[in-house]
């Protein structure tokens, strides 16, 4: 690109999203973040991008920080937020930019996830209709999904208590994800492509459980939770109750079939994806 890039990142505060917005800043990319008012994560966010608020459910806040934008980074807050909302946030980024890099699901590209879901297949569905420069991420469970359900629990009784230890996935570094989001945002010839974006190897569960527990010298077991249970619990806490259903079910079928990996990661950064061990290695403390 010649012109001057400037790149709108929504959902900077999330999992993703800081590391989006550091990379983008390291690459000299005029980056705005997109958050809430009172959003309590806004310390996540690194010096020297533009903070703008807005809430995607009221595409005329969104303006602003959309002005001049080359390319928008998304990841939709499915569980705070109605899809019903998607085609007029997407209209609005469109009067501003045409490109769009979209955080999907590994769930859209083996069909367990469909429109009818109203999740990640919906999203992707209505940035095709519009006719937009788009490049989707059909992403794997990110490593931080341990930290953020497992860390209390192995701190306090050194038991996790979760459906499904068998489930064999190929966790994604999120700084990897990040890495080739900014590629895409900033670079040409990665628009229309369907990017399967895993991490290098694929581990149980309870694999996973047992690397943590090596890294960070905090021994830990894993006590299977039944589906059911599972269930009940993950929509108490906010899953809305089709996207937790259809989680565990796939859960279910990688106690069978191994969530696949891919070397996208490496193609288009030119270097080897971060394995769960180095994830673990960088977060030991979340555990102890």
């Amino acid at each position: 690109m010649t012109e001057k890039q400037k790149v709108v990142v929504i959902g900077a505060t999330g999992n993703v999203g800081p590391h989006a917005v550091s990379q983008l800043l390291e690459k000299g990319v005029e980056t705005r973040a997109l958050t809430l008012p009172d959003d309590p994560k806004i310390n996540r966010l690194e010096e020297g991008v533009e903070v703008f608020h807005g809430d995607l459910s009221d595409p005329d806040s969104l303006d602003r920080c959309l002005e001049g934008a080359t390319s928008v980074f998304l990841m939709w807050p499915f569980f705070t937020l109605d899809v019903e909302t998607v085609p007029d946030v997407l209209k609005r980024i469109k009067q501003h930019t045409e490109k769009v890099v979209f955080v999907s699901s590994i769930g859209v590209q083996n069909g367990i996830e469909t429109v009818d879901n109203r999740c990640h297949a919906f999203v992707e569905r209505e940035i095709e209709r519009l006719g937009m420069e788009w490049t989707f991420l059909r992403t794997t469970g990110f490593c931080c999904n341990a930290g953020t359900g497992w860390a209390h629990q192995i701190r306090s009784e050194g038991v996790v208590r979760s459906p499904y230890g068998n489930a064999t996935r190929s966790p994604i570094h999120e700084a990897d994800l990040a890495a080739v989001a900014v590629r895409a945002l900033t670079e040409e010839g990665h628009s229309g492509q369907r990017y399967v974006v895993t991490g290098p190897e694929a581990l149980s569960q309870i694999e996973q459980l047992r690397i943590i527990s090596e890294v960070s010298g905090r021994e830990a077991r894993w006590v299977d939770v039944p589906h059911e249970s599972a269930s009940t619990n993950m929509i108490e806490s906010g899953w809305p109750a089709a996207y937790a259903e259809g989680a565990l079910e796939y859960f279910a079928i990688l106690t069978k079939e191994p969530e696949r990996v891919t070397s996208t990661v490496e193609e288009v950064l030119e270097r080897p994806a971060r394995t769960f061990r180095q994830w673990s290695e960088e977060n030991s403390d979340l555990f102890r």
